[in-house]
């Protein structure tokens, strides 16, 4: 029997997700080692084989393939962990870097300061060439000049360079020059080009991201030579495959040239995911949510696709490569309670992590969090945490977030365990708010799809403040990222920078750069095993009204691309400025103009028939799926009361549960507050909806909610 396997490493858990080529599945969740992360994924698969009952090298030699989603790049750049690195650009241009866009994030902050650069000034070399707005190289390379550069790069021992000069996007000449020189005199130290990262106009947008590219790709590129020789250890015969930022998967060879292609890694697959259970449920629009141990990320699928982004930021370094619109906030079961000056609870975005956790851990932390939180509020139950695997501490959470947080505001525990669970709530709905409302989408015509093992806790309260209607809690929803990546396919994007207005564009040319981004892909695509047959193309634009500041991208088809269907692009275009911001330029006559194309390949992979999760015996009646019942904080009546517990790992028939309830599952709890009803089992996955929000016509009626759609 063969096996297929989504492993995501997170701040607090690594998650393993399972499927076999005859459809079976399991589910497993591993302390993470920060330290080095490879030593968890490597004891988890070890704990897999163990639960099989299989020998390690009989279970390592049938693992067919393992996809890996990896928070190592994000990690290196937010905690500033990156590799000593220089920057070498074009004479005049030195502090680019650092005076970024020349826009000021919080313009009447005077005590706000800039970003600390990658890159120090002192790292930053200039080199006397240029090539002009026309492609034409005005001065090539002085190599003595650059033997110089090379020589203070020695000097300082750096470990990354960072190559990136102006006009370069329009001709790489003296860009490829410097860099096969760089590489051939410096053979061990990881060289970042632009033309190779992010061949497009923009320049501050292409050095940061190229900078960043470099800052991170020593670390990544260590991670995975040190993951692949642990699985060659053990004997591992199978595909590793890395989870992109855009959704997609890509060999370890491309991760370790660009890295940055993986700053979010981990929480790439939730849409993918998000979007696979809101198809089977008959929705074309759904918001996911996944809340971990250490963070909360909201993302939006609209028409059955991923909401992509190029303008990304990540703790406020620009990498403008394209990403799924993901918010990520400090919001997880590891958050920290603490009072601000002014005397207000606040939660995040520090967190307990897995060391030293929670204070109910027992690990040593001595800091209230989330979990905290949810315990004292009776949503988890200390003798069930991981179904068992974990024993928490009620006594000494209580005792202590009492005397932190609850003696300060005058409340006792439960009351400041209250607090922080409203807290975090508001927080979290405020993120979802960023990635629909910010972007021109109405959260209550979205479906929430809800994920993380402490996601299903808190997503009631998330959907009752944004007034959406239904969530659905997964079979999957604890490993959510996990199981996502087993639905990746193999995605490459490509960029070209053409600026005409659409009055002048030459269409020979612009048929080219198509031509020229599609032969790329298909050399990879084929390098990487992927058929001809199995290869899909998605070309987009980014477009703006002439005068314009900013571009809006916009997907359109190849047929409309080769067929030079401006007219129908012309109008899309029109419709999709409305949406976003509110009006649109149609009647004035306005011009379009074109600043790149762009173009995502994408090779199609095998999937697993289903994402079952563990297959259990389930209850004949909801009587016998009654766990019991304990005190728990109601938050609609702001008081603990009594309420039922389920067993919802065999609630596998289509049973109607009322809240206020609990459903305990191994990995995940789910909490339904006095508004919400729920319906469980319909294929493995629970749909919780609220009584006072729902419309009629999707309350319980003659067949399921989820044979339903809005």
């Amino acid at each position: 029997m063969n096996y297929k396997i989504g492993v995501d490493i997170g701040g607090t858990f690594t998650d393993f997700f399972l499927v076999a080529d005859n459809g079976d599945s399991l589910v497993h969740k591993t302390l993470s080692t920060p330290k080095d992360s490879s030593e968890g994924f490597i004891t988890g698969l070890k704990e897999i084989a163990k639960k099989l009952n299989l020998q390690e090298n009989v279970f390592i030699d049938n693992i067919d393939t393992i996809v890996h989603g990896t928070t190592v790049s994000t990690n290196a750049l937010l905690t500033l962990g990156g590799a000593k690195t220089a920057l070498i650009t074009t004479k005049g241009f030195r502090d680019a870097l650092e005076m970024r866009r020349g826009v000021r994030e919080k313009r009447y902050d005077n005590h706000y300061k800039n970003v600390t650069p990658l890159v120090p000034r002192y790292l930053r070399f200039t080199i006397d060439e240029r090539t002009d707005a026309e492609r034409n190289i005005l001065k090539g390379i002085d190599y003595a000049e650059l033997d110089n550069i090379i020589s203070n790069i020695k000097r300082e021992k750096t470990q990354a360079i960072a190559v990136c000069f102006m006009n370069s996007y329009l001709n790489s000449e003296n860009e490829k020059l410097t860099t096969e020189y760089l590489r051939k005199v410096l053979p061990a130290t990881f060289i970042s080009a632009s033309y190779e990262v992010l061949p497009s106009v923009r320049f501050y947008d292409r050095v940061s991201t190229t900078v960043v590219n470099a800052y991170i790709g020593v670390v990544v590129d260590s991670y995975l030579k040190s993951l692949l020789g642990k699985l060659e250890q053990l004997n591992f015969n199978g595909k590793l495959m890395v989870m992109q930022s855009n959704g997609g998967v890509v060999t370890p060879e491309i991760a370790r040239k660009i890295a940055a292609v993986t700053v979010l890694s981990g929480p790439a697959a939730a849409p993918i995911a998000g979007a696979y259970y809101a198809n089977l449920l008959g929705f074309g629009n759904c918001i996911t949510m996944d809340m971990g141990g250490t963070s909360f990320d909201a993302s939006l699928v609209v028409n059955k696709q991923c909401v992509t982004s190029t303008n990304g930021d990540i703790d406020r370094y620009r990498v403008a490569l394209p990403t799924l619109d993901i918010v990520t906030i400090g919001a997880g079961g590891g958050s920290i309670g603490w009072i601000d000056d002014g005397g207000l609870l606040q939660m995040g975005p520090k967190s307990a992590g897995s060391s030293p956790g929670p204070i109910s851990y027992d690990r040593g932390g001595r800091k209230p969090t989330c979990t905290d939180a949810d315990l004292i509020l009776g949503y988890l139950d200390p003798n069930f945490f991981a179904g068992g695997k974990y024993r928490l501490n009620k006594i000494k959470a209580d005792d202590i977030t009492g005397k932190v947080l609850g003696k300060p505001l005058g409340l006792n525990a439960e009351e400041a365990a209250a607090g922080m669970y409203r807290v975090i709530n508001m927080n979290m709905a405020q993120g979802v708010r960023q990635v629909s409302v910010e972007r021109g989408y109405d959260p209550r015509e979205f479906l929430m799809i809800c994920a993380g093992g402490a996601g299903s806790i808190h997503a009631g309260e998330i959907c009752r403040e944004l007034e959406i209607p239904m969530f659905v809690v997964p079979n999957v929803a604890p490993i959510f990222c996990a199981a996502g990546m087993l639905l990746g396919d193999l995605k490459h994007d490509y960029v070209r920078s053409y600026m005409s207005k659409f009055s002048e564009i030459d269409e020979p040319t612009l048929l080219l750069l198509f031509d020229e981004m599609k032969a790329e892909a298909i050399v990879t695509l084929f390098a990487e095993g992927i058929a001809e047959g199995k290869i899909q193309y998605i070309p987009s634009l980014d477009l703006r009204y002439v005068g314009q500041y900013h571009e809006v991208p916009l997907e359109v088809t190849m047929d409309k691309i080769y067929d030079f269907d401006l007219k129908h692009i012309n109008q899309s275009f029109h419709k999709e400025h409305n949406r976003q911001f509110g009006y649109e330029l149609k009647e004035e006559g306005t011009e379009l103009e074109i600043i790149n194309i762009r173009l995502r390949a994408i090779g199609i992979t095998e999937k697993p028939r289903s994402l079952s999760g563990n297959i259990i015996q389930g209850a004949k009646t909801l009587e016998e799926a009654l766990k019991g019942r304990r005190m728990a904080y109601v938050p609609e009546r702001d008081e603990m009361q009594e309420v039922p517990v389920y067993d919802g790992d065999i609630l596998k028939n289509n049973f109607l549960i009322n809240g206020p309830a609990i459903i305990e599952q191994i990995n995940t709890t789910i909490f339904l507050g006095a508004s919400y009803n729920c319906e469980s089992g319909i294929g493995g996955a629970f749909i919780v909806y609220n009584k006072e929000l729902m419309p009629e016509g999707l309350k319980k009626t003659e067949r399921p909610l989820m044979e339903m759609s809005y």
